[in-house]
């Protein structure tokens, strides 16, 4: 998730992801939230096609983020990908290396870096991946995020700690329930949520969604 320029200082930001139709992304505006996530990875159960969405999406208000999320893009892809009229960001959620992110940052493209939030030394090398947009994920091997369980909130809280000037998101089994929680310990500059707010992979629960984020945003 990007940063919104005219987002008001010190405002804990919400991310919706997993966003396949136009209905969850009013609901989820409606509700609050700041940015809308849409999984290209099309080995997800939230897939969802840019080409046939393409409509619904050029609708959504211009002040709500519209972050794509990819994993191991190809140059050409990802590129492509950003320079979508209707796309904001990119969110990059595999094993991208530092020279992709930096080759990615020299042509201006706006993206986030997705980390695995494990004990070692996964996390010593954020600043290498030439972005300031940090999302701290749960990991299952393989599953690139969207697990619906949670990490150890702690390695979060340090990490927040250790980079004052990253806009650092947390995820990984966030729900309305543990949100406020998360919000407390960790401090970060804004929440993403997938799983925790669905009916069924792909398709939200609104009410959920407006639980969420008046809970995240209650701290």
């Amino acid at each position: 998730m990007s940063a919104q320029e005219t987002a008001a200082v010190g405002r804990l930001r919400v991310k919706v992801c997993g966003i396949t139709n136009a209905d969850d992304a009013r609901g989820a505006i409606e509700a609050g939230a700041d940015a809308l996530g849409f999984n290209c990875y099309a080995g997800s159960k939230r897939w969802v096609d840019l080409t046939r969405a393409r409509d619904w999406m050029r609708d959504l208000p211009e002040d709500v983020w519209r972050i794509a999320v990819v994993v191991n893009p190809r140059w050409e892809e990802a590129v492509a990908i950003a320079r979508l009229p209707f796309i904001d960001a990119l969110q990059l959620h595999g094993c991208e290396s530092a020279e992709f992110c930096a080759r990615l940052a020299g042509e201006e493209i706006r993206f986030g870096k997705a980390l695995p939030a494990t004990m070692g030394d996964a996390l010593e090398n954020a600043r290498s991946f030439s972005t300031d947009t940090i999302v701290l994920d749960s990991t299952d091997g393989g599953g690139f995020g969207g697990t619906g369980r949670t990490f150890p909130w702690s390695i979060a809280a340090e990490f927040v700690d250790a980079h004052p000037t990253m806009r650092v998101v947390l995820a990984g089994g966030l729900t309305p329930a543990n949100v406020q929680e998360a919000v407390r310990l960790v401090r970060p500059w804004g929440v993403d949520v997938t799983s925790g707010v669905e009916l069924a992979p792909g398709r939200k629960d609104h009410a959920l969604v407006r639980r969420f984020i008046e809970a995240a945003r209650a701290v």
